[in-house]
C-alpha cells in the first residue's frame, strides 16, 4: 500500500491543476508524498476527447511531479452523491491514507464542483467509521480518517480561510494547467468558444493568484477553504506582510 500525505480530489481532470497545482508543487518541493483523483472524464466537456483528457492528465501530472493519479469514471455531469459513489471515495481514502485532502469549491459556476465537495467531504468522514467495510484487492480495509479537509477556489470569487505562497511555482502551475491543451487558450484550434477556452481566463487565474498572494505581501498565492479550524504549530509559519 502507497501512503499519501495528501490527496486531491476534482470533479473534471483539470480541477485540481487549476485550484492547487501550486499548492501541489510546493508540498512535491517538501518531500511529501501526493496524489491527484478525478472523479469524471470530462466526457461533456465541449471541447476535447475523453482519451485526450485522460492523456492530458497524466502530462499534467508529470509537469507536477506526482505519480499517482486515478479516474473514477464517474459520470460527468449526472454523478450524485451516493452511497455507490461515496463507497468509491471511501476504498481511495483508505488506500491511500491521506492526512490532508484538497477538494472541489464548496460551491461554483459548474454544478459538478459543489456536488463534488459534499460527496468528497461526506465520504471523508464515513471514511472513519469503523462499521463501514471495504475492500481492495480482496483485502479487508482499516477505517482512515483525513486530520483535513480543504477546498480550492474555482469560477466564484469566495472568501479564502487562508491562502498558500505559490510564488516560486506559479509557472509550472500555468504550465500543468496548459497540459490540458484540449481545454485552454490555442490560437490555432477550431473547436468551439467556451468558458476557459480564451486567454483572458489564462489572465483571471493568475490575476486571482496575484491578488490574494498581493494580501499577503508575495507575487502569488492560491486560498483555501476550511470548514475545520486550523492550528499552528510555530508563529515562523506565519508570513508576515509588510505594512
Amino acid at each position: 500500500m502507497q501512503t499519501l500525505d495528501i490527496l486531491a480530489f476534482g470533479a473534471h481532470p483539470d480541477d485540481v491543476e487549476l485550484g492547487c497545482a501550486g499548492a501541489l508543487l510546493v508540498a512535491v518541493s517538501e518531500g511529501k508524498k501526493v496524489g491527484i483523483v478525478d472523479l469524471t472524464k470530462g466526457e461533456l466537456g465541449t471541447r476535447g476527447t475523453t482519451s485526450q483528457r485522460l492523456k492530458e492528465a497524466q502530462l499534467a501530472s508529470q509537469v507536477m511531479g506526482i505519480g499517482v493519479r486515478e479516474n473514477l469514471g464517474m459520470a460527468d455531469g449526472f454523478f450524485e452523491n451516493n452511497k455507490e459513489n461515496q463507497f468509491a471515495i471511501i476504498e481511495t481514502i483508505r488506500k491511500y491514507q491521506p492526512s490532508i485532502i484538497f477538494c472541489n469549491a464548496p460551491e461554483d459556476r459548474h454544478p459538478d464542483h459543489g456536488r463534488a465537495s459534499s460527496l468528497v467531504v461526506d465520504a471523508a468522514f464515513l471514511s472513519g467509521l469503523v462499521k463501514i467495510q471495504t475492500t481492495h484487492n480482496g483485502v479487508v480495509q482499516a477505517p482512515w480518517r483525513p486530520t483535513q479537509v480543504f477546498h480550492y477556489i474555482q469560477s466564484r470569487n469566495l472568501t479564502p480561510n487562508f491562502v498558500i505562497d505559490i510564488s516560486a511555482f506559479m509557472d509550472k502551475k500555468m504550465e500543468a494547467i496548459l497540459a490540458h491543451s484540449s481545454q485552454f487558450f490555442d490560437p490555432n484550434s477550431t473547436e468551439p468558444d467556451t468558458f476557459i477556452s480564451g486567454n483572458a481566463f489564462l489572465e483571471f487565474v493568475k490575476g486571482r493568484a496575484k491578488e490574494l498572494g498581493h494580501q499577503i505581501g508575495v507575487d502569488y498565492a492560491e486560498g483555501f477553504i476550511t470548514q475545520k479550524l486550523l492550528g499552528i504549530r510555530s508563529f515562523e509559519a506565519i508570513i508576515q506582510k509588510t505594512t
